[in-house]
């Protein structure tokens, strides 16, 4: 059946709904488990990865080599998360990184800000078991749109609020958690979503061309340039300005490359200033 990726505003209850998705279909629900299990397998520090995966990298970040690292590895997990098929994955720009994946369903949850803050206000008062500060909660709320909104426009340049990103968009102002969840399940039911061997090698073909990125972002010499990759049937394209030679031993030491192609990329004089 069809991958389902979610996107949500923060007490629209799309993790709620997500979690509930998992047993109705029998999927695998994927939130914090990615990062654990990225942090896990390539040795990066779990504080850190789930600091660049809330918000949007400060300035500082931006330049800086390590980060970038770490967003690929984030990106990386999400690709070996779809690859397993059957999968409930929350957030994490799936809806983009995804695109274009025939069994793949892109789900918007959503609700008025006035009745998100209502909720989240409730939730935080059963955890403190106290009255919250009003102010506080719809700041909190604000901010997490904020965040969201820029991440993705940083990373992607897109806006999260595009429709064109998503399958189907969700809002929960009136529909029950069960609801929702029933719409959902019954559009990754659909024939048309199954999963194809085709669609099953776009996946893999991400996949493998973002872990051979996360080992271009590790390597002491490679890590200083932008390298572009292209993965078709174990078959890799490498295009970039520099440090080519080296990108080429690094992508032989990838597991699932067969074959590695290089391409130079010539960057343009600068022209003579004219007076």
């Amino acid at each position: 059946m069809a991958i389902i990726v979610m996107s949500h505003e923060m007490g629209a209850g799309g993790p709620e709904i997500g979690q509930l998705l998992g047993q109705r279909l029998g999927y695998r629900y994927v939130d914090q488990e990615l990062i654990s299990d990225a942090a896990h397998r390539y040795g990066l520090q779990e504080e850190k990865l789930s600091h660049l995966d809330e918000s949007k990298p400060s300035l500082f970040e931006r330049f800086d080599a390590e980060t970038r690292r770490y967003i690929t590895v984030i990106q990386t997990a999400l690709y070996e998360f779809a690859e397993h098929d059957n999968v409930v994955l929350m957030g994490r720009g799936g809806q983009w990184l995804l695109r274009g994946i025939p069994h793949v369903v892109r789900v918007r949850v959503m609700a008025p800000f006035e009745i998100r803050v209502k909720r989240v206000a409730k939730k935080l008062a059963g955890q403190l078991g106290e009255q919250t500060n009003q102010r506080r909660v719809v700041d909190m709320v604000r901010r997490d749109d904020t965040e969201k909104l820029g991440r993705m426009r940083y990373l992607y340049e897109v806006d999260l609020r595009d429709s064109a990103l998503y399958d189907v968009v969700i809002s929960t102002e009136k529909l029950s958690m069960e609801a929702a969840v029933e719409v959902i399940a019954s559009l990754a039911r659909r024939p048309e979503l199954a999963t194809t061997e085709a669609g099953a090698q776009l996946v893999a073909r991400r996949a493998l061309a973002s872990r051979l990125q996360v080992a271009l972002a590790t390597h002491p010499e490679t890590r200083k340039y932008r390298t572009t990759v292209e993965a078709k049937a174990g078959v890799v394209t490498l295009e970039g300005t520099a440090a080519l030679d080296e990108a080429l031993d690094v992508a032989r030491s990838v597991e699932g490359v067969r074959e590695v192609k290089t391409q130079q990329v010539d960057i343009p004089p600068i022209p003579p200033f004219v007076a």
